[in-house]
């Protein structure tokens, strides 16, 4: 039985692992498994919009795993998801956008959301509030991940 993919939002700083010394590995490997059709990225205007101003070689690799990604939109339910998370004060308005992409990937039933974000998004004490306003707001639990914790090594 051939394994299914999985839909796994990929935020900016993943791709701008890749040019990282700590990062550089597991991004790499998370954007091999794309390849190999193990992870189903899926990426939003935010992301195309985070990473106008990136380095060449992050544009690029970018561009090449943009046919493989499903492209969602960054809607009013996204929107509204995000603003309950900063009423929740899991983070607050100036990190609204780490908020948003936590929202997206929620809105558009990821099963997970990989991020190098280890202060507002891949952090143990705001997992759970991020996975309880979304039980609040009627959404699933998002699993919420480094690339580290997502490839097979």
């Amino acid at each position: 039985m051939a394994q299914r993919s999985i839909r796994v939002y990929v935020d900016s700083s993943v791709f701008g692992g890749v040019q990282d010394t700590e990062f550089a590995r597991p991004s790499q490997l998370l954007f091999d498994a794309v390849r190999e059709r193990k992870i189903q990225p899926v990426i939003s205007a935010l992301v195309l919009r985070e990473l106008d101003l990136a380095p060449q070689p992050v544009i690029a690799l970018f561009q090449n795993m943009l046919p493989l990604a499903e492209v969602v939109p960054v809607g009013p339910e996204s929107l509204a998801l995000r603003d309950a998370y900063l009423r929740a004060k899991i983070v607050g308005p100036r990190w609204s956008t780490d908020a948003l992409h936590v929202a997206v990937a929620t809105v558009n039933s990821c099963s997970v959301i990989v991020s190098w974000n280890f202060k507002h998004i891949v952090n143990y004490r705001k997992i759970p509030l991020y996975n309880a306003i979304n039980r609040i707001e009627g959404y699933q639990d998002l699993a919420i991940y480094s690339p580290w914790e997502v490839i097979d090594e």
